[in-house]
């Protein structure tokens, strides 16, 4: 069995990302290039006695490190994922309507989502766990953020032992390529479930939207807070302690780590907008050299 990739859109560029930094509230510090802040960009650790000519050749290699890894993961087909949750300020499970009944009546204002620019299993035994990423500030992460307290944990865990999930992890399939960008481009779509030609979706049972036409969907719940990646000493400083704030350098990104517990797998069969081939519904979107294609099995 081979594969061969069939492009479907013309390379849409850096658009993974709920870049939505005006839409949210998150408190940045202003950017440096001075040598004494750009330190801060990698780790806490002591620069005060290298000369600013040797700081700015680590910076240059950085930099060269950094493009060479894009280049080589261009090459490498990633899975489409889009994640759906609530708006930040309306992060609760309670209330909403069950799973199947219609969203024509429902305020859909309150739901979000986001294309994830990275997306993976990490485990199967003895817990399911998937691993993404969030860049930010962005609506989604304020959302996350805020769903990974101690209160919410504590709200939202029900009786059974089944956990409820926090959120749903949606794989795009071959056709599905509009939604990724809806979900990521924030500017464009600030309510994607809000608009006339909003993506068709149901909801899980805690009132979580399923988007239609998926490959699979996952519910999932968050394990722990987010974990800075833009703080290397963050790792050695144990569960709770608090990140600093990014400084960045021009152009260059902050992002947080998220891993959550695979509760259940959605039933997605019936969630068709009838629309679609079959086998535009069983093959997944994918990303790669940086446009969206899709692989046929032959």
């Amino acid at each position: 069995m081979s594969q061969r990739c069939r492009s479907l859109s013309k390379p849409l560029g850096t658009i993974f990302a709920d870049n939505d930094r005006r839409l949210c509230s998150l408190h940045w510090k202003s950017r440096s290039s001075s040598p004494r802040q750009r330190k801060l960009y990698s780790t806490r650790q002591q620069l005060d006695d290298k000369k600013p000519a040797e700081i700015e050749r680590e910076i240059k290699e950085r930099k060269a490190l950094k493009e060479d890894l894009r280049m080589l993961l261009r090459e490498i087909a990633q899975p489409v994922a889009v994640i759906t949750s609530f708006m930040p300020s309306t992060n609760s499970i309670n209330g909403f309507t069950k799973a199947g009944t219609s969203h024509e009546k429902l305020d859909t204002t309150k739901f979000h989502g986001a294309t994830l620019s990275s997306f993976t299993s990490i485990a199967m035994d003895p817990y399911p766990l998937v691993a993404f990423a969030l860049r930010i500030p962005s609506r989604m992460a304020t959302t996350l953020n805020s769903l990974s307290s101690p209160s919410s944990f504590s709200t939202f865990q029900p009786a059974s032992s089944t956990p409820s999930a926090h959120m749903v992890i949606n794989l795009l399939s071959a056709s599905q390529a509009p939604e990724a960008v809806r979900f990521s481009r924030p500017d464009l779509y600030p309510e994607p479930f809000a608009t006339e030609d909003a993506t068709k979706f149901s909801l899980t049972k805690e009132g979580l939207p399923v988007l239609h036409d998926v490959v699979g969907a996952l519910s999932c719940r968050l394990v722990t807070g987010p974990i800075p990646l833009y703080d290397l000493e963050h790792f050695g400083a144990g569960l709770g302690a608090k990140a600093r704030e990014p400084v960045l350098d021009e152009g260059d990104v902050a992002s947080e780590l998220f891993i959550a517990r695979v509760v259940r797998v959605e039933n997605v069969e019936n969630l068709s907008s009838g629309k679609l081939e079959e086998w535009e519904r069983t093959r997944p979107l994918i990303y790669h050299r940086r446009g969206y294609t899709s692989c046929n099995s032959r």
